[in-house]
């Protein structure tokens, strides 16, 4: 359905009217997970989050194929939930591929411990799918990449919206368009009761640049 703009008015699968802009239509398009597993093109009807699991696991296979992680440790989630998520919503034979049967749970850390608590603690009330993504955040924070691009997303934009849906309080906290790792490690300090930066103020602050996204997040 049209709604007289460039934007685009679909129904997702729970009945909701939802808005696709031109950029998010044109990510999913340009996106398809790997042929060799058969897994269905992007499109604009796609529900959110199921578009979001598949950029992840998508981005959680490249380690497993390289022998790099198991997909819980690429995911943070236990070996039960990647079942739920794999048998519910991803083609049949990519469970052989991951061995899920063969694998452990993952052990957090300290630090990733910490991060898991702030984002359990800003994640949305009796939402499952906002304690696995607490979870993959979490686990996603401890790669060396920008923490879009470790999820396996598009752009900025799209891991602002998954903060905006599944953690509103976190993200209404996050004014300045601070990086999201940044904003997770300064939260923990906050809540710790020690400061991560040693400037006064991030305006003042010869390294906002590291900090601070652009003005367009994309």
């Amino acid at each position: 359905m049209w709604d007289g703009s460039e934007n685009t008015v679909v129904t997702d699968r729970f009945g909701n009217r939802v808005v696709r802009t031109v950029t998010e239509r044109s990510s999913r398009r340009k996106f398809r997970l790997a042929d060799t597993w058969g897994w269905p093109r992007m499109d604009v009807e796609m529900d959110f989050d199921d578009y979001v699991l598949a950029r992840i696991f998508s981005r959680a296979l490249e380690e497993v194929e390289a022998g790099e992680a198991s997909v819980t440790e690429a995911t943070g989630l236990s070996r039960e939930e990647v079942k739920n998520i794999v048998y519910c919503c991803f083609p049949l034979k990519l469970i052989g591929s991951l061995a899920i049967d063969k694998i452990k749970d993952p052990e957090p850390g300290v630090e990733e411990g910490l991060l898991r608590d702030i984002l359990l603690a800003h994640a949305c009330p009796d939402s499952q799918a906002s304690v696995r993504f607490a979870k993959i955040v979490a686990r996603r924070c401890m790669r060396d990449g920008h923490l879009w691009q470790e999820l396996g997303l598009a752009e900025r934009g799209e891991l602002h919206r998954l903060m905006a849906t599944h953690f509103p309080r976190l993200a209404a906290g996050n004014k300045d368009n601070m990086r999201w790792k940044k904003y997770l490690y300064r939260t923990i300090c906050e809540s710790e009761g020690f400061a991560l930066c040693k400037s006064p103020g991030c305006s003042d602050c010869a390294d906002r640049e590291a900090c601070f996204e652009p003005d367009d997040p994309s």
